[in-house]
């Protein structure tokens, strides 16, 4: 899959009948789990730091432990509760996404999953192009993000969900220039002076558009590392 603009950059695959779903209803769980992408990922105002209503609508209400998470995530984030782990927001008011177009890379697959569910995994990486929010700024950084989701639209026989909602497997991301160890709920790109100033990071150079390497071992490579420097921006 090439880079594209927007939900066009992100590879979708054919329906198949698959677990408790005819092939018509994997179609319809695939086009949910796009959605979901673009109202957590992509959307103008969830960007702009605004709540991610849409988003949040598709998760399983009943899944108690994500509804603990998104209560928690929004009014006091912190490493293990942070919300950037499912949705890009950056402050409207410290730096502002430039234009209308989010380059994106990335595919979704999906599986028969526990109890005859359809797991399906997203794995897209997002390129936030910023400038500072004061009027008059004109320097662009960028803040890229590789983020993984995996879902389960559940058989409704066997748990307990709504309708149209998914239950959420996992859900992990890699963030460059979106902040180091900074979990105010919003993304904190630096731009020079803030990077002349600090220094480079403390962790290994890492090129943030590189997609060989499965998100498992980019995780565990970040958990290994400080802050790392990227060698591509």
């Amino acid at each position: 899959m090439r880079w594209g603009d927007g939900a066009a950059g992100i590879g979708m695959p054919d329906a198949r009948a698959t677990g408790w779903m005819s092939k018509g209803q994997v179609a319809e769980a695939l086009e949910k789990s796009l959605d979901f992408l673009v109202a957590s990922s992509l959307d103008s105002g969830v960007l702009g730091g605004g709540r991610p209503d849409d988003a949040i609508a598709l998760l399983n209400p009943h899944q108690a432990d994500v509804q603990d998470y998104l209560a928690t995530a929004f009014r006091a984030p912190s490493r293990e509760d942070d919300p950037l782990l499912l949705f890009s927001r950056f402050e409207k008011a410290d730096v502002r996404v430039v234009g209308d177009v989010v380059k994106t890379r990335g595919r979704v697959s999906y599986r028969e999953g526990k109890r005859g569910a359809v797991e399906v995994t997203t794995d897209v990486t997002y390129v936030y192009p910023v400038v500072r929010a004061a009027a008059g700024s004109d320097e662009v950084v960028r803040t890229i993000v590789r983020r993984e989701v995996v879902m389960s639209w559940d058989d409704p026989a066997k748990v307990v969900i709504e309708p149209g909602t998914f239950s959420l497997v996992s859900y992990k991301a890699d963030t460059t220039n979106g902040g180091c160890d900074t979990y105010t709920g919003y993304f904190t790109p630096e731009f020079s002076a803030e990077r002349a100033a600090s220094g480079s990071g403390d962790g290994p150079e890492v090129d943030p558009y590189d997609r060989s390497t499965s998100m498992d071992a980019r995780m565990r490579e970040a958990d290994d590392a400080g802050c790392g420097t990227a060698t591509r921006s």
